[in-house]
Protein backbone atom coordinates (compact mmCIF):
# COMPACT_ATOMS: atom_id res chain seq x y z
CA UNK A 1 0.00 0.00 0.00
CA UNK A 2 2.80 2.44 0.86
CA UNK A 3 4.47 1.88 -2.51
CA UNK A 4 1.30 2.50 -4.50
CA UNK A 5 0.38 5.75 -2.70
CA UNK A 6 2.96 7.93 -4.52
CA UNK A 7 1.88 6.45 -7.85
CA UNK A 8 -1.77 7.11 -7.05
CA UNK A 9 -1.01 10.72 -5.99
CA UNK A 10 1.00 11.33 -9.17
CA UNK A 11 -1.83 9.93 -11.30
CA UNK A 12 -4.38 12.17 -9.55
CA UNK A 13 -2.16 15.22 -10.02
CA UNK A 14 -1.69 14.44 -13.71
CA UNK A 15 -5.42 13.95 -14.20
CA UNK A 16 -6.35 17.28 -12.60
CA UNK A 17 -3.74 19.54 -14.19
CA UNK A 18 -2.93 20.57 -17.71
CA UNK A 19 0.02 21.98 -19.58
CA UNK A 20 -0.94 25.66 -19.86
CA UNK A 21 -2.27 25.77 -16.31
CA UNK A 22 1.08 24.50 -15.04
CA UNK A 23 3.46 26.77 -16.97
CA UNK A 24 1.24 29.77 -17.81
CA UNK A 25 -1.22 31.98 -16.03
CA UNK A 26 -4.69 33.35 -16.60
CA UNK A 27 -3.79 36.99 -15.81
CA UNK A 28 -0.97 38.95 -17.38
CA UNK A 29 0.74 42.22 -16.48
CA UNK A 30 0.38 44.54 -19.49
CA UNK A 31 2.44 47.74 -19.64
CA UNK A 32 0.87 50.76 -21.30
CA UNK A 33 3.38 53.23 -22.75
CA UNK A 34 3.37 56.29 -24.96
CA UNK A 35 5.92 58.28 -26.92
CA UNK A 36 5.36 61.23 -24.60
CA UNK A 37 4.89 60.59 -20.89
CA UNK A 38 1.71 61.16 -18.93
CA UNK A 39 -0.83 60.25 -21.62
CA UNK A 40 -4.20 59.25 -20.16
CA UNK A 41 -5.38 55.77 -21.14
CA UNK A 42 -8.57 53.83 -20.50
CA UNK A 43 -8.91 50.05 -20.88
CA UNK A 44 -12.40 48.77 -21.75
CA UNK A 45 -13.65 45.18 -22.04
CA UNK A 46 -15.89 43.80 -24.80
CA UNK A 47 -18.98 45.19 -23.04
CA UNK A 48 -17.50 48.69 -23.08
CA UNK A 49 -17.03 48.68 -19.31
CA UNK A 50 -13.95 50.52 -18.04
CA UNK A 51 -11.48 48.07 -16.49
CA UNK A 52 -8.74 50.56 -15.67
CA UNK A 53 -7.84 54.19 -16.23
CA UNK A 54 -4.47 55.82 -15.54
CA UNK A 55 -1.60 57.76 -17.12
CA UNK A 56 1.33 56.25 -18.99
CA UNK A 57 3.54 54.54 -18.19
CA UNK A 58 1.58 52.03 -16.10
CA UNK A 59 1.21 48.28 -15.74
CA UNK A 60 -2.18 46.63 -15.31
CA UNK A 61 -3.03 42.97 -14.67
CA UNK A 62 -5.60 41.79 -17.23
CA UNK A 63 -7.39 38.47 -17.61
CA UNK A 64 -6.57 36.57 -20.81
CA UNK A 65 -9.96 34.86 -20.93
CA UNK A 66 -13.49 36.17 -21.20
CA UNK A 67 -15.10 32.87 -20.25
CA UNK A 68 -15.01 29.24 -21.29
CA UNK A 69 -13.25 29.02 -24.69
CA UNK A 70 -13.56 32.83 -25.12
CA UNK A 71 -10.44 34.94 -25.45
CA UNK A 72 -10.37 38.36 -23.85
CA UNK A 73 -10.52 41.45 -26.04
CA UNK A 74 -9.83 44.97 -24.83
CA UNK A 75 -10.05 48.44 -26.35
CA UNK A 76 -7.47 50.94 -25.13
CA UNK A 77 -8.11 54.65 -25.64
CA UNK A 78 -5.11 56.96 -25.29
CA UNK A 79 -5.83 60.68 -24.99
CA UNK A 80 -3.71 63.79 -24.56
CA UNK A 81 -5.22 67.22 -25.10
CA UNK A 82 -7.05 67.12 -28.47
CA UNK A 83 -5.37 63.92 -29.69
CA UNK A 84 -6.85 60.47 -29.35
CA UNK A 85 -5.60 57.04 -30.38
CA UNK A 86 -7.37 53.69 -30.01
CA UNK A 87 -5.59 50.34 -29.83
CA UNK A 88 -6.99 46.82 -29.65
CA UNK A 89 -5.58 44.18 -27.32
CA UNK A 90 -6.70 40.62 -27.94
CA UNK A 91 -5.57 37.39 -26.31
CA UNK A 92 -3.89 34.71 -28.41
CA UNK A 93 -3.61 30.97 -27.95
CA UNK A 94 -0.75 30.19 -25.57
CA UNK A 95 1.71 27.81 -27.29
CA UNK A 96 1.82 25.75 -24.08
CA UNK A 97 -1.84 24.85 -24.67
CA UNK A 98 -0.61 22.48 -27.39
CA UNK A 99 1.38 20.63 -24.74
CA UNK A 100 -1.88 19.06 -23.61
CA UNK A 101 -1.56 16.66 -26.52
CA UNK A 102 1.39 15.11 -24.66
CA UNK A 103 0.95 16.06 -20.98
CA UNK A 104 -2.55 17.24 -20.10
CA UNK A 105 -4.61 15.07 -22.39
CA UNK A 106 -8.26 15.60 -23.10
CA UNK A 107 -8.91 16.97 -19.61
CA UNK A 108 -6.38 19.77 -20.20
CA UNK A 109 -7.59 20.47 -23.74
CA UNK A 110 -11.31 20.77 -23.10
CA UNK A 111 -11.75 21.35 -19.36
CA UNK A 112 -8.91 22.77 -17.25
CA UNK A 113 -7.14 25.23 -19.57
CA UNK A 114 -10.35 26.65 -21.14
CA UNK A 115 -11.99 27.00 -17.71
CA UNK A 116 -9.00 28.70 -16.07
CA UNK A 117 -8.18 30.88 -19.08
CA UNK A 118 -4.63 29.50 -19.18
CA UNK A 119 -5.08 28.53 -22.84
CA UNK A 120 -4.69 32.22 -23.76
CA UNK A 121 -1.99 34.83 -23.29
CA UNK A 122 -1.80 38.59 -23.72
CA UNK A 123 0.95 40.78 -25.16
CA UNK A 124 3.04 42.34 -22.43
CA UNK A 125 3.00 45.88 -23.88
CA UNK A 126 0.66 48.32 -25.63
CA UNK A 127 2.41 51.35 -27.14
CA UNK A 128 0.82 54.66 -28.14
CA UNK A 129 2.41 57.11 -30.57
CA UNK A 130 0.96 60.12 -28.74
Amino acid sequence: MKKSLPILLAACAAATTSCSSIVSKSEYPVTFQSTTPNVKFTVKDTNGDTIHSANTPATVNLRASNGYFKKAKYTVDFQKRNHKETKELSAKIDPWYGGNVIFGGLIGLIIVDPATGAMYKLDDKVQSTL
